[in-house]
């Protein structure tokens, strides 16, 4: 299948560095995490284009055969622009919708007010990873336990495999914020899961450490191009252009959580 999606096409490769099933099966492409089926963007359909209200009953049928263990509902589209108004048959049908904004970047600076406090480098041993679990279940998006450790046992397999790496900001020795830079492909790497803590909010944590991992791309992984999604609405995305990147495409999603 076709996909014109920056933001899906290094969605697939990094899936596929996770451990994640990815099957292109002409007309769609099913990503599939087996060890973590509560995992929604583990366990999606990515579809050509957006269906009508029609086509989304034969879509909703077809989830439900490809991933009967799973009880959320979760789809993308593989099309570079579009807006919300693309997602109304998705909207009509009760599922939560998104339009989100795809970042790029070839070159990076440093971000107005750079944290000097903190020490930035790789996530390494057992403790390192066990912070970040930590880090993880500090959120707000009530995501549980096991969720939590399935997805940094991902994360740390994928650094693992030495395409990449998940990078930390310690401020005496505790992980406040982290993040993760993959070679997709050949001369471009993907941003993973900016996270900062709570209580470490608006102290400059995130913009000096998206400059560091970016410059970590530029001279470690060989990236001529980095890429990042946001929400264009949350005040991540002024951080995100305060170093170096724009707004180039839109990724739309749509899903259902369970009940």
């Amino acid at each position: 299948m076709d996909i014109a999606s920056l933001a899906f096409r290094t969605d697939l490769a990094l899936a596929r560095l996770a451990g994640s099933e990815v099957d292109d099966r002409g007309d769609h492409v099913v990503v599939r995490t087996p060890d973590n089926p509560d995992y929604y963007w583990g366990n999606y359909l990515l579809l050509a284009r957006p269906p009508t209200a029609a086509e989304l009953t034969g879509w909703e049928a077809t989830f439900a055969r490809t991933f009967p263990r799973c009880r959320h509902r979760a789809y993308g589209v593989a099309t570079a622009d579009g807006t919300l108004a693309d997602l109304a048959a998705f909207a009509e049908a009760g599922l939560e919708t998104d339009a989100s904004t795809v970042m790029t970047a070839a070159a990076v600076h440093e971000p107005p007010r750079p944290n000097r406090e903190a020490t930035y480098r790789p996530l390494g041993g057992d403790d390192d990873w066990e912070q970040q679990v930590g880090l993880w279940s500090s959120g707000e998006d009530g995501t549980t336990p096991d969720f939590v450790r399935a997805k940094v046992a991902a994360e740390r397999r994928m650094t693992e495999a030495g395409v990449g790496a998940w990078w930390g900001a310690f401020v005496g020795g505790r992980l406040l914020s982290s993040m993760g830079l993959f070679a997709a492909s050949p001369g471009l790497a993907r941003f993973q899961q900016v996270q900062t803590h709570p209580d470490a909010r608006g102290r400059g944590l995130a913009g000096t450490l998206v400059h560091r991992v970016s410059r970590y791309g530029f001279d470690e992984l060989g990236a001529r191009t980095l890429v990042m999604v946001a929400d264009p609405e949350y005040l991540a995305i002024r951080i995100y252009r305060s170093v170096g990147f724009d707004g180039t495409e839109t990724q739309l999603q749509a899903q259902r959580r369970p009940g």
